[in-house]
Parts: C-alpha cells; sequence; structure tokens
C-alpha cells in the first residue's frame, strides 16, 4: 500500500527576477575584481553569482504542508487541534494583517511577493500565541486541506 499523498504541500519560491538581481550581483563583484586581470574577473563573476544564488535559494526554499495531522510551515510544525477555523485573506486583507492588525506574538511565516495568506487562530490554551499568519499562492487549498483534515 503507498502512503496518501500530503493534501496541500506548497513550495513558496523566490521570484524570477530575484535570480536576475542574483547575476547581478555577479557582475558587479566581477566588476570590482577587474583590475587584477581576467581569472579574477571570471572568478568573482562564478563566486557572486553562486553566493548569491544560493542566499536567494535558501529564503525561497520554505514549505507549506498538511501532513499527519499536523500543520508543517517552514520550521513550525502544529498540530491541527490546536488550530481553530483557517481564514483566507486577499490582498488587501493580507497586506492589513502583515502591518498594523498584526500581534508581535504571532507565528508568521510572511513572504512580502506573495500577495495572498491564510491566517488561523490558535485555540491552545497553553499557547502564547494568538494566531499564525502564513503567506500562500494557493489560499483557498490550504484551508480547505486545514478543514479536510481536521475533519477527518
Amino acid at each position: 500500500m503507498q502512503p496518501s499523498a500530503p493534501p496541500f504541500d506548497e513550495r513558496l519560491t523566490a521570484p524570477r527576477s530575484w535570480w536576475f538581481i542574483a547575476f547581478g550581483v555577479g557582475i558587479a563583484c566581477a566588476l570590482m575584481l577587474l583590475p587584477l586581470g581576467t581569472l579574477p574577473l571570471l572568478g568573482g563573476l562564478v563566486g557572486g553569482t553562486a553566493a548569491t544564488a544560493v542566499v536567494v535559494s535558501s529564503y525561497g526554499s520554505v514549505r507549506i504542508r498538511v501532513v499527519a495531522g499536523a500543520l508543517v510551515a517552514g520550521d513550525a510544525r502544529i498540530p491541527l487541534l490546536a488550530l481553530g477555523e483557517p481564514e483566507v485573506l486577499d490582498a488587501e486583507e493580507a497586506r492589513a494583517w502583515r502591518s498594523h492588525k498584526a500581534d508581535a506574538r504571532a507565528f508568521m511565516l510572511l513572504r512580502s511577493y506573495v500577495p495572498t495568506a491564510v491566517r488561523v487562530e490558535v485555540t491552545d490554551p497553553s499557547d502564547p500565541t494568538p494566531y499564525v499568519y502564513l503567506s500562500t499562492r494557493d489560499p483557498q487549498g490550504l484551508a480547505a486541506a486545514l478543514t479536510a483534515v481536521r475533519a477527518a
């Protein structure tokens, strides 16, 4: 018997424009080393581009999953029994919850380049975290997965 696929799995990758910026940083590193000759110039291009690409890749490798009765968001693993009903946030409402409505105690996995989000109240009385805010490109899918797994 094959294990069932998780009901929701999303990787929040960095936008394409960030990869062009990574190449631009490599060009800047190459230009800094231009007075030293051709070989340092190529080393600066390759090294600067590679180092910046590692930073962009690591920042954009965060995953959100609903699996095994838990919400896994980045490094956090939250049991679904400790969560309330999910609230889908459009771009305007998500911006409000990232700024003036935000609570400093909340768990926020946010990426500013993802306009939509899901907010879920934490119902565990022993947890001081009031809610979980998750940037997602598919807020309806994440809310549906959270609701379906909790109902099952």
